[in-house]
């Protein structure tokens, strides 16, 4: 039986003072509504000013711990942190190999917060050559990239790239270099890390890059001035385990990762002498009221959830799987282009209905932007319709569907009848369904690329540009609900479960309409 929650295994050391190793990762899966199995490599005598002690558990002792776990309960994703011997390192990766381990992200803990080491010096071999090749993910801050890559020192955004590129050709799928360790300023130039925490008066960034053997992606967040960021490292790769065992594609969960850090660090607290740890739980305090939407959940997440079924015959619909393998009919294909059109078109008005219902400048700016980039998206349509045999004037004369004609419709009278809320829920699964069926099939490996006539249109949603309207989408959507929806309001939430519901349908009779244009 399958079960009703994600899990996640952390493979990892215990800190005995609760800020970082196994104790942080499971508080992370727990708030996160991961179910958390553990592992562990080795015990410390820790606390917030500094590592007192390490005993390491005996090697085939952490073989039997995993074997219980990935033998009995399994996991849809994994973390290692703190691994602490060559010896531990390759046993773990042995059995990482044998369980087919699937979304494997590697901290490699090497030095803690109060800067004492905490993996043997014959380990790092170890962790490059066995533990690199197997990970999705491998999270190494500053000081580590330095070690991993060669000992080259890291003190510009290049330099960061540099050791990106570096670590790459180990093996593992993406690279993230964090770069909480050199803050810089607006223009630019590196800060020290240290005065920040003091001086809360000067405003800097952190800059963390991605790297996925191509492209870099560079994720910007305002530096926090605390001093409490013990067990930052271990929170951030288990938010991300735990946003992977969701299902989430990789940029998704470091974004996720990265909220969850941010916030944390946003709402620390002092606990000891030392450097104390982010909050693990800030989001479960609720002033004695009940969340609207549950502790690590996304309204995005809660939407699709509401819908399971309906939203699993969307995106795995057959139209979808004929795209995916190339096998969809020519005709069918145009026939849903031509549609696909004229639904960008009322796409366009929805959005600009929405801009004329925001309150904020800003807001109706950025409605209005995504209104002029649909307007650009319909001029790059015409273009590729004309690839199809598909002309201008034929794309204009082309009769409203009526799958078309109730859907688009169904989303306007929604932004019509309805408030600003009811208008995003109504547009999102077409915004966040074919992100999800981009990213899938461009990373499916039964996916046809060579050959694949549909190819074009499957890499253009998932390229980092739509996969970013998704996200802004969704962070949209939750802060939508936290203004306008009072808390514990049912009655509301299924209000927006309906809509979302019924949009997901009208779009699952998209597709059908796309198959029975032979019929």
């Amino acid at each position: 039986m399958a079960s009703p929650v994600p899990k996640a295994l952390t493979v990892a050391g215990s800190d005995s003072g609760g800020g970082a190793g196994i104790q942080a990762d499971l508080k992370t899966f727990n708030t996160l509504n991961v179910y958390g199995s553990s592992v562990l490599t080795a015990l410390t005598a820790q606390n917030t000013v500094g590592v007192h002690g390490i005993h390491a558990v005996p090697t085939d002792f952490v073989e039997q711990q995993i074997k219980a776990v990935l033998g009995d309960i399994g996991a849809d994703a994994v973390k290692t942190g703190m691994l602490f011997s060559a010896e531990i390192i390759d046993t773990v990766s042995s059995c990482f190999e044998s369980y087919r381990v699937k979304n494997l992200v590697v901290d490699p803990v090497m030095i803690a917060t109060s800067g004492d080491r905490l993996l043997s010096p014959d380990a790092v071999t170890s962790i490059r050559t066995r533990l690199f090749p197997l990970a999705t993910v491998v999270t190494p801050n500053i000081p580590e990239a330095e070690l991993l890559a060669g000992g080259s020192p890291i003190q510009t955004l290049e330099d960061m790239r540099r050791a990106a590129r570096d670590l790459k050709q180990l093996g593992a799928q993406y690279i993230l270099v964090k770069g909480g360790h050199l803050p810089f300023d607006d223009e630019g130039n590196p800060v020290d890390a240290e005065r920040l925490r003091n001086d809360e008066t000067t405003r800097a960034w952190c800059i963390d890059i991605l790297f996925d053997g191509e492209q870099f992606s560079d994720f910007r967040s305002p530096f926090v001035h605390t001093r409490n960021t013990h067990g930052t490292g271990c929170t951030l790769s288990a938010a991300i385990t735990a946003s992977l065992a969701k299902g989430n594609e990789v940029r998704k969960a470091v974004e996720d990762g990265m909220k969850f850090v941010r916030k944390g660090l946003q709402t620390s607290f002092s606990v000891g002498k030392g450097a104390g740890p982010l909050n693990h739980f800030y989001s479960t305090s609720t002033n004695g009221d009940t969340e609207t939407v549950p502790n690590g959940v996304s309204f995005a997440q809660l939407l699709k959830q509401s819908c399971a079924k309906d939203w699993d015959a969307y995106v795995n619909h057959p139209f979808v799987q004929g795209l995916g393998d190339g096998t969809l009919p020519v005709e069918c294909f145009r026939h849903y282009i031509r549609q696909d059109y004229i639904f960008l078109t009322h796409y366009a008005r929805a959005n600009a209905l929405a801009a004329f219902k925001e309150h904020e400048m800003e807001d109706i700016c950025k409605a209005a932007e995504i209104v002029t980039y649909i307007g650009h998206e319909c001029q790059l349509h015409i273009k590729y319709c004309e690839q199809w045999g598909i002309s201008r004037k034929e794309l204009e004369d082309t009769k409203e569907a009526t799958a078309n004609l109730a859907y688009t419709r169904y989303v306007l009278d929604r932004g019509m009848s309805g408030d600003r809320l009811d208008l995003r829920v109504a547009v999102a699964p077409c915004l966040f369904g074919y992100g999800e069926i981009g990213m899938r099939l461009a990373n499916d490996p039964k996916t046809k690329r060579e050959g694949n006539p549909y190819w074009e249109w499957i890499s253009n949603y998932s390229k980092d540009d739509y996969q970013r309207a998704v996200r802004d989408g969704e962070e949209l959507l939750d802060k939508l609900v936290e203004e306008m929806v009072p808390t514990s309001n049912k009655k509301r939430l299924q209000q927006l479960f309906d809509v979302f519901r019924q949009a997901t349908v009208l779009e699952i009779n998209f597709w059908e309409m796309g198959l029975k244009c032979l019929q």
